[in-house]
């Protein structure tokens, strides 16, 4: 029987889940952490066994009828025991009756299948090196742009609303967006932080490849590393072409699955998730 100890993961705490992962390979950004805490505060959860942490999750619930889970990860040492499968239980039950959605290796994707998970795509993660012209000169800093234009335009490609999260993500210190207007219409839009390795670009939102490629360069432009990440979903081939148009390269894949009926997004209008961990 597993002596698994359940509680939520304070703010200060959630760094922990963020470690864990880092240490999986899954590259978080360097200020990920207090961005995460803001959509839902009993959102992450840590098992704990006489006091030392062995397993996390995180489900965040984002409104009463969607949340997005992230963070199952099992130290090593402490897996098949069970613990797993409780903490995992716990977070289910945090959604209540909201559809949940999961971006899950594909080598568990029968497990989570088991669990009520159907799969909706892949989304495929692009790495690499990146040479950067010269950014078009009729870009603009995102939090230029009235917030209520990227809110609703947000709305097109995200189940649910993430306002106060949306508004930390630009303005956090280290967060660099820009925005495109076309006809007093916003046409793109996007954000690159540094991360453990390089800087990740998103979320990316553009009407088409050539809005999405313009704020790219106009991200890239911006001080940091020329080792770039983009997380595509698959179905947007017009996503894949701009990747591999940069020189990017397919270095992981995850499924894209959910509990209940799969969301009515844009996802051609998606060239670049936010992130695996919320969506």
């Amino acid at each position: 029987m597993s002596d698994l100890q359940i509680r939520h993961l304070g703010r200060e705490e959630i760094s922990i889940a963020i470690e864990w992962a880092a240490a999986e390979g899954w590259n978080p950004g360097s200020r990920d952490a207090a961005c995460f805490a803001i959509p839902d505060a009993k959102g992450f959860f840590v098992g704990e066994i006489d006091g030392e942490p062995v397993a996390t999750v995180s489900c965040v619930n984002y409104d009463d009828r969607f949340a997005f889970l992230g963070f199952y990860i099992v130290r090593a040492g402490f897996r098949g025991r069970g613990h797993g499968l409780r903490i995992w239980n716990a977070a289910i039950a945090h959604a209540g009756s909201r559809v949940i959605g999961l971006d899950g290796v594909v080598a568990q994707q029968d497990n989570y299948s088991k669990s009520g998970f159907q799969l909706a795509y892949a989304n495929i993660r692009y790495s690499g090196a990146v040479v950067t012209p010269p950014p078009p000169a009729d870009l603009v800093a995102l939090d230029a742009i009235p917030f209520a234009l990227v809110e609703a335009d947000d709305a097109t490609v995200f189940p649910a609303p993430r306002a106060a999260f949306l508004r930390a993500w630009i303005s956090t210190p280290g967060h660099v967006g820009r925005a495109l207007m076309r006809d007093n219409k916003l046409a793109a839009w996007g954000v690159i932080r540094t991360c453990r390795t390089g800087r990740k670009i998103g979320p990316l939102v553009a009407d088409d490849r050539a809005a999405a490629d313009a704020i790219v360069h106009a991200l890239l432009a911006s001080p940091g590393s020329s080792e770039i990440v983009l997380d595509i979903p698959a179905v947007n081939r017009e996503g894949i072409a701009l990747a591999e148009s940069l020189g990017l390269k397919p270095t992981f894949e995850t499924a894209r699955m959910y509990t209940g009926p799969v969301p009515s997004l844009r996802l051609d209008r998606v060239f670049g998730i936010t992130s695996f961990e919320l969506g």
